[in-house]
């Protein structure tokens, strides 16, 4: 790893929020409270700058949130392309997402290069719009480091986030369970790369915070997560594939 995973000096200029879709914000939304997405915002208290991860349905909602607590949104980061996530039309419903938080916040959408495609197809965005990363880029928001860790296998360029031992780790890899594969981009055997590889440098302290609400805590220690996930109970690749693949 580039830098370590924790700064004890940062932690309290650290701000970190996560939002569950359809109940901290969307209320009205029955597709938000169906899906039951997180979105994270990160940032620095003393510069007071934030980030958004993966801002979707009510986007002005979170703005308001982040801009009541203080600070101001200057920048989103995707973990994958799916509308759920950034936006776009999913099932016939047009969600809000990265294309209107930037008609409020001008800034720029971060994502992994083979995810550059995907996400201007699904949310209108344009090559302006987009800041390219590769694996192991550091973002800076304000004084807090973000680590962004290529995970490909849900969709070709998804991505997680290591910020202050905290692993946002979007569809890649929940509590119980980890992203689907037979989904357009998808591909099991880099997911399960992403999953014994990319993410080994995590360390077990990390707590894993994920895209959904799809367990009954809303996070959890990363080393308990591989405990008790079934995702990491296959001993080789081909156990893997043949469970999962």
């Amino acid at each position: 790893m580039t830098r370590p995973p924790q700064d004890p000096a940062l932690e309290d200029r650290l701000y970190f929020k996560q939002w569950l879709a359809g109940r901290d914000f969307g209320h009205g939304d029955d597709i938000a409270r169906q899906m039951v997405n997180f979105v994270y915002a990160i940032g620095d208290r003393a510069t007071g700058e934030a980030v958004l991860v993966d801002p979707c349905y009510a986007v002005g909602e979170l703005v308001d949130l982040v801009e009541r607590d203080g600070l101001k949104v200057t920048g989103a980061l995707a973990t994958h392309y799916h509308p759920d996530h950034v936006g776009g039309n999913m099932f016939g419903h047009d969600l809000e997402g990265v294309k209107e938080l930037l008609t409020r916040c001008p800034c720029k959408v971060h994502v992994q290069r083979p995810e550059a495609e995907w996400v201007k197809r699904m949310t209108g965005c344009s090559d302006t719009d987009l800041a390219l990363h590769d694996s192991g880029d550091v973002l800076e928001v304000g004084a807090i480091p973000i680590q962004l860790i290529h995970t490909p296998g849900h969709t070709p360029g998804s991505q997680c986030f290591l910020v202050q031992n905290r692993l946002v780790a979007g569809d890649t890899l929940f509590l119980q369970g980890c992203g689907r594969t037979d989904l357009p981009g998808g591909d099991p055997r880099q997911l399960y790369l992403s999953l014994t590889q990319k993410l080994a440098q995590v360390p077990d302290s990390a707590v894993l915070y994920p895209g959904h609400l799809y367990s009954p805590e809303p996070s959890q220690e990363l080393g308990a997560t591989r405990r008790s996930n079934m995702v990491f109970k296959p001993k080789t690749e081909a156990e893997w594939l043949q469970m999962f693949g």
